[in-house]
Order: C-alpha cells, then sequence, then structure tokens
C-alpha cells in the first residue's frame, strides 16, 4: 500500500480504526458499521430478548440497513442479497419469499430504532476533534421537513393528507424534526408528527425532544425558533439559543443595552397568558424576562443586492462572541438544508415506502441510521487526512461505499489496504466552497407529459372501463 507523504503515521491511524472494527466480529457487510455490541445494548435498554433464528433483530437490522443504502429500495432485492451472502459463506440458504423478513421488522421494537439513531449519531459527534467544534462548543441544528408515504387507510387515519386536496388525490404527510451535529454532521435526535392540526408544528416537536440536549450546547435554528418560549425553556437546560429575529419582532437597535453598531441587549418578557401546550408548573418555573441579544449582520454575494437580517441569541457576552464569529455561525444553519437534502435524495427518503405508521416509523429511523453510518465513515475519512467532515460530499461516499459493497470489499474491511482505500477514495470527494450560494429553482429538462389525477384512481379506472 502506498502510503505517500503520511508514511507510518498514516498507516498506523489506519491500523488503529481496523482493529476497533475487528471487535465486532464478521457477520455480514455492516457488521462493522451497526456493531453488534451497540444493538445488543439498545435492545437490553429497551427490554426485549428475542429467539435464535435466522432473522435475529442483529441480522434483521443489517438487512433493513442494507435495503435503505440500494438503489432499489425493495424488500426482494434486500432478501436477495442476504441469500446470496449465505451461500457464498456455505451457510443454509434462507427462504427467498419476504415474508420472514416483514414479519421480523414489524416484531423490532420502535424503541430498539430510536435508540439506535441516537447511539450511532452520538457516539461519531463525541469522537469529534476539538478542531471541529466552534469555539469549543458542541453546535446542533434544527430544522423540519415533510415526507410522504403510500396512500393506505391507516397511514391516512394516522398522518392525514393536507386538508386542501380531495381524499383519493393526495398521500399522507409526516412531519419530520431532525436535530443535526454541526461538527459531523450526523442525526443526534429526531422527533415524528401530523403535518397539520394542535401540536404538529416544527417547534412543538422540537420541544418534545429538547430533554436530549446537553448543558452548554449551542442550538442553531431559523426563525421559526425565536420564540420566548424556546429561548426560555433552553436555558432551563443550559443551553444557548442562535436564530434569525421572527419577522413579526420589531427591532429598534436605539433602545436597549448598546454593545456595538447594530448591536443590543434588549429584555424579552414572558406573555402573560400561558399557551394550552404548556403545563402550570413549568409556566411558573420560567423567568418573567429574559435579556436577548440582537445583532444585524450584512451579507455581500458578488452579484447581488447587500442583504441584511437580525440574529437573536442568549450568547449576550460581546467579547467571547464577536459579531463576526455570530455570522459565520448563522450561516452554517444551512447545513441543515443540505442534510435534509442527503436525507430526501442521495437516501430516497422523500417518498416513504411502508404501508403502516408504526413501519413507517421504522422506515424514517432506518434511514437515519444509514445516514449516521456513512457520515461515522466520512468522519474517520477526515479525521485521517486532516479534513472537515463537512468539506466531503455525502453524496459521493454513499457511492463509493455501495460500490466497495457490490464487489464485496467491505467483507475484507478489517484489511488496513481496503479500509485504507475506502477512506481516501471517500476522502478525495470534497465539496466546493459554497458560501451564500444561489441557484435557479427551475430545471432544463421537461417534464413527461402525464395529464394529472383529478379523481380517486378507483373512480378513474372504472370510467376507462365503462368506456370501453
Amino acid at each position: 500500500m502506498s502510503t505517500g507523504v503520511r508514511g507510518k503515521w498514516f498507516v498506523e491511524r489506519v491500523q488503529q480504526a481496523v482493529e476497533k472494527l475487528r471487535e465486532s466480529g464478521d457477520l455480514l457487510p455492516f457488521t462493522e458499521l451497526l456493531p453488534m455490541e451497540s444493538i445488543q445494548r439498545v435492545l437490553a435498554q429497551v427490554g426485549r430478548v428475542f429467539r435464535d433464528r435466522i432473522y435475529t433483530p442483529t441480522v434483521t437490522l443489517w438487512v433493513f440497513l442494507s435495503q435503505v443504502l440500494s438503489a432499489d429500495h425493495s424488500c426482494d432485492d434486500a432478501v436477495a442479497r442476504l441469500l446470496a451472502w449465505r451461500m457464498a459463506r456455505g451457510e443454509k440458504p434462507c427462504s427467498p419469499e419476504t415474508g420472514s423478513y416483514c414479519t421480523a421488522r414489524g416484531q423490532l421494537p420502535e424503541g430498539l430504532f430510536t435508540g439506535l439513531v441516537r447511539e450511532t449519531g452520538r457516539s461519531a459527534e463525541e469522537a469529534a476533534s476539538d478542531d471541529w467544534r466552534w469555539q469549543g462548543r458542541r453546535v446542533k441544528i434544527v430544522d423540519g421537513t415533510t415526507l410522504t408515504m403510500p396512500d393506505t387507510e391507516e397511514n391516512q387515519e394516522a398522518y392525514p393528507q393536507s386538508n386542501t386536496q380531495r381524499p383519493g388525490l393526495g398521500f399522507p404527510i409526516v412531519r419530520l424534526v431532525v436535530i443535526f451535529s454541526l461538527a459531523v454532521g450526523t442525526v443526534l435526535e429526531y422527533a415524528v408528527g401530523r403535518y397539520h392540526g394542535k401540536f404538529t408544528g416544527e417547534n412543538q416537536l422540537f420541544r418534545g425532544v429538547m430533554g436530549q440536549l446537553a448543558e452548554d450546547d449551542v442550538v442553531l435554528g431559523d426563525r421559526y425558533y425565536a420564540s420566548y418560549w424556546d429561548f426560555a425553556l433552553l436555558s432551563q437546560r443550559g443551553v444557548d439559543l442562535v436564530t434569525r429575529l421572527h419577522q413579526r419582532r420589531a427591532c429598534d437597535f436605539r433602545c436597549g443595552e448598546r454593545l456595538g453598531p447594530s448591536d443590543h441587549l434588549v429584555v424579552w418578557r414572558k406573555p402573560a397568558s400561558r399557551p394550552d401546550w404548556l403545563d402550570e408548573a413549568t409556566y411558573a418555573s420560567l423567568p418573567d424576562q429574559l435579556v436577548i441579544r440582537e445583532v444585524k449582520i450584512w451579507v455581500a454575494v458578488r452579484g447581488f443586492r447587500v442583504q441584511q437580517y437580525v440574529i437573536a441569541t442568549s450568547l449576550t457576552d460581546a467579547w467571547c462572541y464577536s459579531r463576526e464569529a455570530l455570522a459565520e455561525l448563522y450561516r452554517a444553519r444551512w447545513h441543515a438544508e443540505l442534510d435534509l437534502r442527503s436525507l430526501k435524495s442521495a437516501l430516497q427518503m422523500g417518498h416513504l415506502r411502508c404501508l403502516s405508521p408504526q413501519m413507517i416509523r421504522k422506515e424514517i429511523a432506518m434511514h437515519l441510521i444509514a445516514y449516521n453510518v456513512l457520515r461515522r465513515v466520512m468522519s474517520e475519512a477526515a479525521r485521517l487526512h486532516d479534513l472537515l467532515p463537512r468539506e466531503l460530499s455525502f453524496s459521493a461516499a454513499k457511492q463509493t461505499f455501495a460500490a466497495f459493497r457490490e464487489q464485496g470489499l467491505l467483507r475484507d474491511i478489517g484489511n488496513v489496504e481496503v479500509y485504507a482505500t475506502l477512506l481516501t477514495a471517500i476522502a478525495s470527494h470534497r465539496v466546493g466552497q459554497r458560501p451564500g450560494r444561489v441557484e435557479p429553482r427551475a430545471v432544463k429538462r421537461r417534464p413527461h407529459p402525464h395529464r394529472l389525477l383529478t379523481k380517486p384512481r378507483a373512480e378513474a379506472r372504472n370510467d376507462l372501463f365503462a368506456k370501453a
């Protein structure tokens, strides 16, 4: 193996990483990325024991992981991959039918999937280099999106379609709120809920997972989170918030304590009325007022008008957190948009495939686990090549990983040369400098000229039979 200028140091680092992978054994191509120890640890936490069979919880999860990482995404493809793997090892073949696999997936508790999302996300985040953090602090980005799913009665009941669409013409919609690690990009926590209705907004879902944040964390969000409630609830946990000022909140830099040009401290008072989602004890425990720092930021992009916006934050120390540092941090919020795009486009999570709400939630979690698995490999590649994880392309990492898997090379990932080649290939695909990147929301290729469905499919099918 050619080590180039890195020489012995590079080989030693790769060997250390390989030794960690070897500890988890050689059972399936994904054993080293989703270790059996992690699965068993989370199973013990949820209090479930399964009998020994072909589709054990670990095998089922590994097959499920291969399914969401494949381009096909079908159960047939996942079971065929397991069948081929068993035959290659000289083991007794499993049935090519998907019934046993689907039953095994359904029997796994949802808590197992949720726990593995946290486990895979935090293990990479905790191993992050101090140089990857913002002023030595962990920054977590929160953002939300929506996903669609098959139009079944169960899915419609749990996650109704938009109320502006006629029944039979839309798809059930689920709202997803994700907390990402800014340093390594992994998913640390998530919440799912209905697209519309009471207590279903991004803020409400985020408040449901606030308890997973740690003291001294910094949360980075868009203007949806610029409310007294989010600032107050986070401050109780010792967590700071950086967000864009909401458009309905007025800002006058002539008032408050001046810290610099267009930079001041103001007082936000607790609303007199308690919202329905907040219990009386929590409402009473919140402070009557908060000191919030408001800073105006100017963003200049060549060829465009200079934009300005106001940041609201609980980081009130102007000496420790300058205007320029806050501006740079808030611009990093765009990584959440890119991470969600990677999930919905690169991992094809935009439209889910399961037919029941329970399996929909498991499918979402499995996509997040697969995403964390790839981010973990990218972090290792960045560490070995003195790069930042955010400098590497997620899509290229997925393609490289898939190419190694298709050729059976992941079975030999304990081999130093194979693993070093994988990490080097991933590290070679870097994203460009994209501050203030602007692209037209338009496509050059015209879509196929299919007519839109204006009535439920069953009615449209009956009309065709009537005309025949």
